[in-house]
């Protein structure tokens, strides 16, 4: 199958080819990337969660989307689209990069809020960011439509549609235990209709226990908080925005075993929680 595949790039997480047919084949790696750097260290069954979420997540929402069908244990085949150049990123709660672009008054809270680490918003946010394969810069709407990214029509069908997955897959999330804090997706064009692409899985959003949850704190999360978490801690996130802004490439460091085996461990669990289904 191999020989008919062409190979178009390899991302963040995936690599993307091109089939006989025009349709496009995702083979989820093992890869992780934080802070808009790609590791080295592989994450043990990752691709294969990764596989397994999108594939669940796609047949799940009630939205026009791009997949196909799954090949094997880690490859979905989807549908050829024009993506649409911006991340649609929704926050439910105070959390993440968020909270410094707050602080920065880079960006204003639904009610006018001065909210606690962690707290949920009066109501969820739509805080759509550039696309880049590097570093995502949040982006308004205003800044989008002078850019031609998207027109008013697109960006408010986005808003609405992005803000709709969030809220079904928080009660999704909900039902199996979880907090689902914020979520980023991806749309694109086939013909005139803007449908869901790209994948959905722990990469893509946060999950935090419900049973752990305490406003004002560092959060439990399975999905690749634990990395970033883990960065930060260390000195690494630092030294990710001093080489930048430096104008260096950042270097990522290599992973332990004890910390790519419990990332691994803590998607899965999330995947059989969410899902019902035992990995």
């Amino acid at each position: 199958m191999t020989a008919c595949l062409k190979f178009l790039r390899s991302g963040k997480v995936k690599d993307i080819y091109e089939l006989p047919d025009g349709n496009i084949l995702f083979h989820f790696s093992d890869r992780v990337s934080a802070f808009d750097v790609k590791f080295l260290t592989p994450i043990p069954k990752k691709g294969e969660v990764l596989c397994r979420f999108a594939e669940f997540w796609f047949k799940k929402l009630p939205i026009k989307n791009h997949y196909i069908r799954t090949e094997g244990k880690d490859k979905i085949v989807v549908k050829k689209m024009q993506m649409i150049p911006i991340e649609c990123v929704v926050r439910g709660y105070f959390y993440g990069s968020l909270v410094q672009r707050w602080k920065d008054g880079q960006v204003k809270l639904p009610d006018g809020s001065t909210p606690q680490l962690a707290e949920k918003l009066s109501t969820p946010i739509f805080d759509p960011t550039t696309k880049s394969e590097t570093h995502d810069i949040p982006i308004s709407k205003q800044d989008a439509i002078d850019k031609n990214l998207v027109t008013k029509a697109e960006y408010e069908w986005l808003e609405n549609a992005s803000l709709e997955v969030y809220h079904q897959m928080f009660i999704a999330a909900d039902v199996a235990g979880f907090v689902l804090a914020d979520l980023k997706l991806e749309f694109g064009k086939i013909g005139n209709d803007i449908v869901l692409g790209d994948s959905i899985g722990p990469d893509e959003y946060r999950l935090w226990p419900k049973a752990s949850y305490q406003i004002g704190k560092i959060q439990e999360s399975f999905d690749k908080q634990l990395l970033r978490d883990w960065l930060a801690a260390n000195g690494y996130q630092k030294k990710f925005e001093d080489d930048r802004n430096a104008g260096k490439e950042p270097v990522a460091p290599q992973l332990s075993d004890q910390l790519c085996n419990e990332l691994s461990s803590r998607y899965i669990i999330a995947y059989e929680k969410i899902t019902g289904i035992k990995f």
